[in-house]
């Protein structure tokens, strides 16, 4: 059973989204909330597996809200989706460098809604290959952060391949055959480098890799 917490200060909204989620067999919303610091006190609570949490709220905002969420050992099993009127902007990539798994825009269809939950609730990061590029385009532009790159001199050089393919936007399948690898050895490389470098999950990976300036936008 997947366990969800809804934070968004809008009661129709959350109660939409709980109406949804309340048909799937699989799927438990364990608690809402109308601010982030409610929410956060709902999270330790409940200890849900996914928090579905709005950016701009009351008391506390969602991008401070998981940023809390992210640096508390107690939740290191949340995974935060960040929800969103405005698609991707800079409030989002505010949100997956506090440590969101990914994003949905609010008018999300209930099938790519739900999928979403179970895709965090995996682990696995919200962020396709086109919103991969959009992110890059937009907001990695910057000169590369010297304490990003540091960390990534613990890396192993096939450790070091796999995260720049990971900022590329592909899957353990697909970095498997690039590096003619099993899929098992390619999530091996994946999850040793995410742990080596102290991030949550790959939306962070993506982030810290075009920072560190291993991957600039526009290489091939």
């Amino acid at each position: 059973m997947i366990r969800v917490l809804l934070v968004d200060d809008q009661p129709l909204l959350r109660g939409g989204f709980r109406a949804l989620l309340d048909l799937e067999d699989d799927i438990e919303v364990v608690a809402e909330a109308a601010d982030g610091a409610q929410g956060l006190a709902l999270a330790r609570e409940h200890l849900p597996d996914v928090a579905l949490i709005d950016i701009q709220m009351p008391v506390v905002d969602g991008i401070e809200a998981t940023r809390r969420i992210a640096a508390d050992p107690a939740l290191a099993g949340v995974r935060v989706v960040i929800l969103t009127n405005y698609g991707l902007d800079e409030y989002v990539f505010n949100a997956l460098r506090a440590g969101a798994a990914g994003f949905l825009v609010k008018d999300v269809v209930p099938e790519d809604f739900l999928h979403a939950v179970r895709v965090a609730a995996r682990g696995d990061a919200l962020l396709a290959p086109s919103i991969t590029r959009m992110l890059i385009d937009r907001y990695v532009t910057r000169p590369p952060a010297a304490t990003a790159g540091a960390e990534l001199r613990e890396l192993t050089n096939r450790e070091r391949q796999a995260v720049a393919l990971v900022a590329r936007g592909m899957s353990n399948d697909e970095i498997a055959a690039h590096m003619a690898i099993s899929s098992m050895t390619a999530k091996t490389h994946v999850n040793r480098a995410m742990a080596k470098l102290r991030v949550r999950d790959r939306a962070q990976l993506v982030v810290l890799a075009y920072e560190s300036g291993l991957v600039t936008p526009g290489t091939a």
